[in-house]
């Protein structure tokens, strides 16, 4: 799949202690608007969440939050760009947002960013879905995580291939080609565990 119309981002409701992780949002929000590439995201108004959606938002680019009910109530949904889709549960957002995009991206982030990207990947590994996730790894942000899929696969917890199921670049400006080169999902993914 070559075509992408939209993308989840996956971020951080926190920028963290490194500008870079900023910078790197806004970017991606940047070349997201000027491809005319839909931001499907938390829909916070904080955080690295903020950057993107403002960043695309600015650039003229289409922004669709996602949001839980419990989160407006603590004031932290962003009403002011784009549309805002608000949802019963943590759960409906997370499926709300892989139905309207075609691919997903991840910033940095924390525990939420981390379950998000697992999800999507476990998704990936059952084979209910075939669509590219790409990390961006700023200044070694993945590093522990990836060593940590590194370690599943040493202790026969899953194959090597898992590691396909993702994409990682170190910036904004490698996004869109490793969304173009992700490879398909190998069945012995799934299939060695059966």
């Amino acid at each position: 799949m070559a075509d992408f119309k939209s993308l989840s981002v996956f971020c951080g409701s926190k920028s963290g202690n490194n500008p870079a992780y900023a910078a790197e949002a806004r970017r991606l929000g940047e070349l997201m608007a000027e491809r005319g590439v839909r931001l499907v995201y938390g829909g916070g108004r904080i955080g690295l969440m903020g950057v993107v959606a403002d960043a695309v938002h600015e650039a003229g680019g289409e922004v669709v939050g996602v949001i839980p009910d419990f989160l407006m109530h603590l004031e932290v949904g962003n009403e002011k760009v784009g549309e805002l889709s608000v949802t019963d549960s943590m759960h409906s957002r997370k499926s709300r947002m892989f139905e309207l995009s075609d691919a997903a991206v991840v910033l940095p982030g924390g525990i939420g960013t981390l379950d998000e990207t697992i999800e999507i990947m476990t998704w990936k590994q059952l084979r209910q879905h075939d669509r590219p996730i790409v990390l961006i790894d700023v200044d070694g942000y993945w590093k522990p995580f990836l060593d940590l899929l590194d370690a599943v696969i040493e202790g026969d917890f899953a194959h090597l291939k898992i590691r396909e199921l993702i994409s990682v670049v170190d910036s904004a400006e490698a996004v869109f080609q490793a969304l173009a080169d992700a490879p398909e999902p190998d069945q012995e993914v799934l299939t060695s565990h059966l």
